[in-house]
């Protein structure tokens, strides 16, 4: 198995986006798997280096790549360091910036006798399963798609009380627990959402969905209500759900992650993605 991490393409807007590619070079086309990281993450969050490896093991082609604007940098790929690109991301940077990941694997040379791309994967987590349902709705290229508690909707997460004091100041401010940091969302967040509704459309997007959808969810995800795996599940003909009881929004892993196996619902949610990546 070998693993080139913190490649640097550029992004959005010129800023870069950092890629790790976890694989087994042997000639043989192997399903891609493209992992798109959800709200205040990056693409080295707890356990997600092992996520690589194993499907790198269990014969695929994984990539993980850190959003152009998700705060990260090429030089601090771990901390959020640069909160004025946190505050001017938006969704449809993260569109643009999964395309750009995509365009640069599948045109890759040296992975061309690597890569089977009749098989490819986006598996998005949270914030990132939504932007992996939306990017599979209008992207050809995407033949299976896999959500881990995934969010159903980005255009109504706002309340109108925050929205007054948003406008008028023209930045709200998100805590962020692990880290302690006041994490800015500058007003253009919302507004980028009102320009681009349709587009943004979470629920419709997996309503023209016509490939294989595997949506997982943990019943006692607290940043994720499981009724929006429901919502998903009963909104796109093609889909499958799991439903993983007790389990939390990261399926017991934490940051940093200090061990060396998977945790109970964590590993469930690995082996099933694998199962369906390979079917």
């Amino acid at each position: 198995m070998q693993s080139n991490t913190n490649i640097i393409i550029e992004g959005s807007k010129n800023k870069p986006i950092s890629i790790d590619l976890f694989y087994t070079p042997n000639g043989k086309p192997k399903p891609l798997v493209i992992f798109v990281h959800g709200f205040k993450g990056f693409k080295d969050w707890g356990h997600f280096n092992l996520v690589a490896k194993t499907f790198a093991e269990a014969e695929c082609v994984f990539v993980k790549f850190n959003f152009s604007y998700n705060g990260t940098t090429p030089k601090n790929p771990l901390v959020f360091d640069d909160l004025e690109a946190f505050g001017n991301n938006n969704y449809i940077i993260e569109l643009n910036d999964l395309e750009l990941v995509m365009n640069w694997v599948l045109n890759k040379l040296s992975l061309s006798q690597e890569i089977d791309k009749t098989n490819v994967t986006l598996i998005g987590h949270s914030r990132g399963g939504g932007i992996a349902i939306l990017k599979a709705a209008e992207d050809k290229r995407v033949t299976k798609i896999i959500t881990w508690a995934a969010v159903s909707d980005f255009i109504n997460r706002n309340k109108q009380n925050t929205l007054n004091s948003w406008k008028e100041k023209g930045v709200v401010h998100t805590f962020n627990m692990r880290t302690n940091q006041q994490m800015p969302l500058y007003y253009q967040f919302y507004e980028t959402i009102q320009n681009n509704k349709e587009r943004l459309n979470i629920v419709n997007a997996a309503k023209k969905l016509t490939i294989p959808f595997l949506i997982i969810h943990g019943t006692a995800d607290e940043a994720v209500s499981f009724e929006d795996a429901i919502e998903l599940h009963d909104t796109c003909e093609q889909s499958e759900i799991i439903k993983l009881e007790g389990a939390g929004h990261t399926f017991g892993a934490k940051h940093p992650f200090e061990g060396t196996e998977f945790s109970e619902s964590a590993d469930s949610v690995i082996q099933s993605s694998i199962s369906f990546v390979r079917k």
